[in-house]
């Protein structure tokens, strides 16, 4: 089937549509129908998705499953995966199905809640497929809205505060990602991602309202691009949106910005800045890998000093995200398939995680660390569900998030040691910050009152848990299901990066055919 990623990404949007046009009504039937529409949509579209795996041909670098009709004024709609994009792709489909599971509980306008997450399905797919500038623009954007009114509408006390402040953070730096988007479809003549992929922007020294620039329009559009990414993400100090956003949000809004939303910003690194941009990201390396480190290190301490189990969570995501960007600007092997890994295991991960703080939300009404103690006495299933994904936060061997960090800690060390051995403290710091956590929610006596009556999982919570648990044990013992795939696109991402820059690169980042085969991070 020639139009699969078409379907997969409106499959959810057209079901948005049919809730909003013939669901009726805010009674019990008409919350279960909205609430059933939504997880059957969300289940096509992951069913349909692995249509798209099972078709996938790894030794393939080139883009896949390619889509490419006229659109309007002029320019076109183009889709297609590679190695890099597929498995976001299905990281998206995947959880949103145990995300829409997860608001089973909701009763405040269903309608419009489960309308919300099925349109931002779509948009999320559609940013990881697009092959057009403007496209990837629209579906990057757009994907702003029903995050904002999520968290607007169903947050918490403070809703209205951290939707505009993410709105705001995220918008204002995309601003100047348009503007570069422009300037280079105007240098290169094309808006399609493939060709520009291969054209080789300017990168001599240049001068721009008096200022001289080394790297030229390279730098100018990398530090663009830098801008939308960088928060997205987000990257220290641009971060402080985040937390603000996981505490008010819902369950659901939180799972969804931690494991999709953040991802979207590594991914526009390694589909435009790296690719792109090769002279200037070359050139502005140690910049991102202090500012990396700094994250791994700095948002780890404030994460010990939280009394709010989201805002520490959040925290932790910061520091997650700087072992991504980190490996990312190693430029090499190991380092990029670390950090796809990173991002992939820690969608399920840090899904988890919120998703085990909303169980006891939901029963507690309440996120401080302070209110819960010995939860153990009274929800053993629970406790060791959140044993397992805390120790898979901190990286624990046999658990996915263990592949991500050690791999992109490996290909940091090939491009500079210090920052390796900097970020490699934050190792230590998340088992502090995580064991911490769990110890004061869930060790110990049972001594409040209020606790005495809590209950254990459901099953329909148990169901949630169980797909994240498998795949979070799954790529810890398996990570080839994902380096197979991800690896031959790497490899020649990293041969054109090197091969236009105007130097040879460092010692121990040159990659060739030889010296870096597709499989030397398994």
């Amino acid at each position: 089937m020639t139009n699969l990623l078409s379907i997969i990404t409106f499959l959810p949007i057209v079901a948005a549509g049919i809730l909003a046009l013939f669901l009726r009504g805010e009674d019990e039937a008409a919350q279960r129908n909205a609430k059933w529409l939504a997880l059957i949509a969300t289940t096509a579209t992951f069913l349909i998705s692995l249509f798209v795996l099972a078709g996938f041909d790894p030794a393939d670098t080139g883009f896949q499953f390619v889509e490419d009709h006229p659109w309007i004024m002029g320019l076109r709609y183009r889709m297609g995966v590679d190695g890099i994009s597929v498995l976001f792709v299905l990281l998206t489909t995947f959880l949103m199905p145990l995300t829409i599971l997860s608001t089973w509980d909701v009763k405040t306008r269903v309608k419009e809640y489960m309308i919300a997450f099925l349109v931002l399905e779509g948009l999320m797919i559609g940013v990881f497929t697009a092959l057009d500038l403007i496209l990837f623009y629209l579906f990057f954007e757009a994907g702003l809205i029903p995050m904002f009114l999520i968290i607007g509408i169903w947050g918490g006390v403070n809703r209205i505060y951290a939707s505009f402040k993410f709105f705001l953070y995220t918008f204002l730096g995309s601003v100047l990602m348009l503007v570069a988007m422009i300037a280079m479809a105007r240098t290169a003549g094309t808006t399609d991602i493939a060709q520009l992929l291969a054209f080789d922007f300017p990168s001599d020294t240049m001068r721009v309202l008096g200022i001289t620039v080394v790297g030229g329009m390279q730098t100018l559009l990398f530090l663009a691009f830098f801008a939308s990414f960088a928060v997205k993400m987000p990257m220290w100090p641009v971060h402080t949106w985040l937390p603000d956003a996981h505490v008010q949000a819902p369950t659901a809004g939180s799972v969804v910005l931690a494991a999709v939303l953040l991802k979207m910003g590594g991914y526009g690194f390694l589909r435009f800045s790296l690719p792109m941009f090769p002279v200037a990201s070359e050139m502005l390396q140690p910049l991102v890998f202090w500012m990396s480190a700094i994250a791994i290190v700095y948002t780890s301490l404030v994460a010990l000093a939280q009394t709010d189990m989201k805002k520490l969570i959040a925290y932790s995501s910061v520091a997650h995200m700087g072992y991504v960007t980190m490996g990312i600007f190693a430029a090499n092997q190991q380092g990029l398939d670390g950090a796809i890994f990173q991002m992939l295991s820690h969608g399920f991960i840090s899904g988890a995680l919120f998703l085990a703080v909303g169980v006891i939300y939901d029963r507690m009404h309440t996120r401080e660390i302070d209110a819960y103690g010995g939860l153990v006495n009274r929800m053993p299933v629970y406790a060791l569900v959140f044993m397992f994904f805390t120790m898979a936060n901190v990286g624990l061997p046999g658990t996915s998030g263990f592949v991500g960090e050690f791999l992109t800690l490996m290909g940091t060390f090939k491009a500079n040691t210090w920052v390796a051995f900097v970020a490699a403290t934050g190792v230590i710091l998340s088992a502090g910050y995580a064991l911490w956590l769990y110890r004061r929610v869930t060790l110990g006596a049972l001594i409040k009152e209020s606790l005495k009556t809590i209950t254990d999982m459901t099953p329909r919570e148990k169901w949630i848990f169980a797909p994240l648990i498998v795949m979070t044990l799954f790529l810890g013992v398996y990570p080839r299901a994902v380096t197979d795939i991800t690896g031959p696109a790497v490899q020649a991402l990293l041969v054109n990066y090197h091969e236009a820059l105007p130097v040879e690169p460092r010692d121990g980042l040159a990659v060739t055919a030889q010296a870096a085969p597709a499989d030397a991070s398994h």
